[in-house]
């Protein structure tokens, strides 16, 4: 059997959260966000969900996934002029770090507050 585990993460905009991810190399992978009132994304092997929520105060939000990849330092490279840095929402790419139990970390902020810790081993 072949198991995993998606993050269901909240949206106070779908459509919005769509356009975030895809600059990021995300697409789609469900109906289109008002068909469902929920979405469904990918990169690669990678999943995340999504579902609105309008009262998401996206400078208090808590949830919170971690992404392993291949090259973490890589893709921070990729993404850092991908996500414009916005007071208002919190959204932004802070730098990476290499930790004490062996990754290379960097972390993303999305315009609901979602934080996505993003890894690969030293």
């Amino acid at each position: 059997m072949n198991e995993r585990a998606v993050p269901i993460l909240l949206s106070r905009d779908l459509g919005e959260t769509l356009r975030f991810y895809e600059r990021l190399g995300f697409e789609n992978r469900g109906a289109p966000p008002e068909e469902w009132g929920y979405l469904i994304i990918g990169r690669g092997t990678a999943e995340l969900h999504f579902s609105e929520d309008p009262s998401v105060d996206p400078l208090s939000t808590a949830s919170m996934c971690y992404l392993y990849v291949d090259d973490a330092q890589r893709l921070f490279e990729e993404w850092t002029g991908l996500v414009e840095p916005d007071r208002t929402s919190g959204s932004r790419v802070e730098p990476p770090v290499d930790t004490e139990y062996g990754m290379r970390e960097f972390a993303v902020v999305d315009r609901n507050g979602n934080l996505l810790r993003i890894g690969s081993p030293l």
